[in-house]
């Protein structure tokens, strides 16, 4: 899914996102409108993750959309 559906379909999507990763709050949701690289920073520094895990978990998550 690329990057401007992602964004227009927030609205829709943002409760799988926050179930999928509970320890971010609403406002990084609310914020992040579906720019998967802010995403993918929040993962980082809320999990302790390197770039790579969080941009693989982010593409994941894009990924289980298309299904």
């Amino acid at each position: 899914m690329n990057k401007d559906i992602i964004a227009g379909k927030w609205t829709q999507i943002k409760g799988q996102a926050q179930k999928k990763w509970g320890k971010l709050s609403d406002d990084v949701f609310d914020v992040q409108q579906g720019d998967s690289k802010y995403l993918a920073g929040k993962l980082q520094e809320q999990y302790g993750w390197d770039r790579d895990r969080a941009e693989n978990e982010v593409r994941d998550f894009e990924r289980t959309l298309h299904s």
